[in-house]
């Protein structure tokens, strides 16, 4: 008796990403150093309490494949988080491009920091043309329906957060730029300040009890943290001197 052979898993059948393009086709391919230095500062910030870093990708300028049928087409977005895929402990590992049917997670949250040549698309306010990819927007709102995609616009110092709700996305109100994400147990919002040397308003992460510290401020507190240790132990008359 015949047996038919079932399917084989996309994972086994479609392209991976190494046989993908991963540079930017026809485009000028690296980004600009506000783009450099902004999609830092979110990852360095970014420490969700109920995920462990080994458990999140954290991405800038990767490309994000996303539609089986078409596996050339591809988004590029300036900043997104992938939950619950493992993260690459081999350099020889790094990923070249994120691509869906490959992993089996769509990202969680996607952050486009707008250009004057990118808004309409970044919008969704451009119109689709006949036989080309749809537009980022389409995208993240219905084909891999993003939960969270967070638009920044630093020229107008405009923060617009939209949600996943049904079959669209809805705007999420901010109070004071800032928004809250209950499934992070973090919240994203609009800072003023100075990181790599280059002071304005930026895009970053906070938690319950405040900004999330970055790397130097991190090491910044623990200086002052033992400075103020060692003043008070020679206010007690204790030779720190003599102790080394």
């Amino acid at each position: 008796m015949y047996q038919p052979i079932p399917p084989r898993p996309p994972q086994e059948t479609m392209p991976t990403m190494y046989d993908l393009p991963s540079e930017l086709i026809g485009e000028s391919g690296l980004p600009d150093e506000f783009h450099r230095i902004q999609a830092e500062l979110l990852s360095e910030t970014c420490r969700p309490p109920n995920y462990s870093p080994q458990e999140i990708l954290l991405a800038s300028d990767l490309n994000l494949y996303y539609d089986p049928r078409h596996p050339l087409w591809y988004k590029h977005p300036d900043w997104y988080m992938v939950l619950g895929v493992p993260a690459t402990s081999e350099q020889q590992d790094l990923r070249l491009s994120y691509v869906v049917w490959q992993e089996g997670v769509d990202p969680f949250l996607v952050v486009e920091l707008l250009s004057p040549g990118t808004e309409q698309e970044d919008l969704g306010k451009t119109l689709r043309e006949v036989n080309q990819p749809p537009t980022k927007w389409v995208v993240y709102e219905r084909i891999l329906r993003i939960p969270y995609y967070v638009v920044y616009d630093r020229y107008e110092n405009n923060l617009r957060p939209f949600r996943v709700s049904g079959t669209h996305y809805e705007p999420i109100s901010i109070a004071e730029n800032r928004f809250w994400l209950e499934d992070l147990e973090l919240g994203l919002g609009l800072w003023q300040g100075t990181y790599q040397q280059t002071t304005g308003l930026w895009l970053r992460w906070y938690n319950a009890t405040g900004w999330i510290p970055t790397l130097a401020e991190k090491a910044e507190q623990e200086r002052q943290r033992a400075d103020k240790l060692a003043e008070y132990l020679r206010s007690q008359g204790i030779d720190l001197d003599g102790l080394s």
